[in-house]
């Protein structure tokens, strides 16, 4: 199992799909995200994003998404997203997953 990488915090969503691996699944990062609400306001909300790609060893799948609980738990995320395909991780899917929430 890959360790959690942790990445610049200037990342975008298309620099850390570049990194991710399409048939493996991975804890790619722990990224700190510049958000701007429609009111104006910022935060920088940190988000723990999951890959585990369609076609990858159900074996690999199981392993990765018991072990992702137990992470989220211990390090107190709340924001938690999975990808099924490197191609879903854009600056509009990750706004549109933050946007609930406000």
């Amino acid at each position: 199992m890959q360790p959690l990488a942790f990445l610049p915090q200037d990342i975008s969503p298309e620099e850390l799909k570049s990194e991710l691996p399409e048939r493996q699944p991975r804890y790619p990062s722990a990224v700190g995200y510049k958000y701007v609400h429609d009111d104006g306001r910022i935060s920088y909300p940190l988000c723990f994003i999951f890959s585990s790609p369609v076609g990858c060893k159900p074996e690999q799948q199981m392993m990765y998404a018991g072990s992702k609980n137990r992470l989220v738990q211990a390090a107190e995320l709340t924001k938690v997203f999975e990808i099924r395909t490197t191609e879903d991780l854009t600056e509009e899917w990750l706004r549109e997953r933050l946007a609930f929430f406000r």
